[in-house]
């Protein structure tokens, strides 16, 4: 396959670098700045449990230079989602795919609206990534799985060619015919760790060693495992400990969530589609989330003083 992945974060440097090595033409496409720039130039230096290596991948910062592709995995940021895909237009040909992996709910339907519901597939991944530095990550790739399906869940054809795909680059994948309770299962995850350690500003080693972190991050996920029964979402993950307890397995004790990455690096979050989709939602069909509502207020309140420092930043 001819694949792009749109947004050259740690995750998409890591399915980039997969896929190149399985033999695949495979592009990250990112707005520029170093990171992308230091991977056109030296290509992508990748740390994982088994080692350490130095990928080729090919990079762009403009969807012409890449032209026509298979397929595209999106993994900007959950806020860029319209503006990115909206962008990158020149990469949609006539059989062209378009598969969201992001964190959190909504995406599918605001790629949709731009490349039309009958090329979208839905997905959700456990691969875990942290960007080092330009041209740098450290990935958790071993024992995650990726989930992908169609949104009317059919087995399709394309799906599981997709599937195969990736399997076969040492991505686990595997296709689901519940992509809707696959996305819950996956908010769950993030729900557990995202806004805590954004806030607490931990690791995964700290925060999991936190009991009363723990106590906060089950009552959260309790919250949307109702807000998900009362939608009618059939759930794999059924109880609070077993989302807490699928978030770590398989990433070092060093390892970040995004949320807290996206925080450090001084840019916006993706709340508004985690934790703040679980107050939605609730509000919605009338269940109360008063943790999670709490943990985006928090959140929302380190984003404004970040905000503020930087404006002062630049006018002193």
């Amino acid at each position: 396959m001819k694949i792009c992945i749109l947004g050259a974060g740690a995750l998409g440097s890591t399915f980039g670098a997969w896929l190149s090595e399985a033999g695949h033409e495979t592009w990250l496409l990112n707005r520029p700045n170093a990171h992308i720039e230091t991977v056109i130039r030296d290509g992508l230096d990748i740390e994982t449990a088994a080692g350490r290596r130095r990928v080729q991948v090919r990079a762009a910062v403009s969807a012409e230079a890449v032209g026509v592709v298979d397929l595209v995995v999106v993994l900007v940021k959950s806020f860029a989602t319209t503006a990115a895909m909206s962008q990158a237009q020149a990469l949609v040909g006539p059989h062209t795919l378009v598969l969201s992996l992001q964190n959190g709910l909504g995406h599918e339907e605001l790629l949709a609206e731009i490349v039309g519901q009958e090329r979208v597939i839905a997905g959700k991944t456990y691969v875990g990534g942290v960007l080092l530095g330009p041209g740098r990550i450290r990935s958790g790739v071993a024992g995650k799985r990726t989930l992908i399906g169609e949104l009317d869940g059919q087995l399709s054809a394309r799906v599981q060619d997709v599937a195969a795909v990736f399997e076969d680059a040492g991505l686990a994948t595997t296709v689901s015919s519940n992509i809707r309770g696959t996305l819950w299962d996956k908010l769950l995850v993030n729900v557990a760790t995202g806004a805590l350690t954004g806030i607490t500003q931990l690791t995964y080693g700290q925060l999991y060693s936190e009991p009363q972190l723990r106590d906060t991050a089950l009552q959260a996920v309790a919250e949307a495992i109702a807000v998900a029964r009362a939608a009618g979402v059939e759930l794999g993950l059924r109880e609070p400990q077993a989302a807490w307890e699928l978030a770590r397995e398989g990433l070092p004790p060093s390892f970040k969530t995004s949320l807290l990455q996206s925080l450090q690096k001084g840019s916006i979050t993706e709340i508004d589609f985690i934790n703040g989709a679980v107050v939605r939602l609730g509000q919605q069909y009338r269940v109360p989330t008063p943790v999670n509502a709490t943990l985006v207020a928090c959140i929302k309140g380190i984003e404004r003083a970040l905000a503020d420092r930087q404006r002062e930043d630049a006018t002193a």
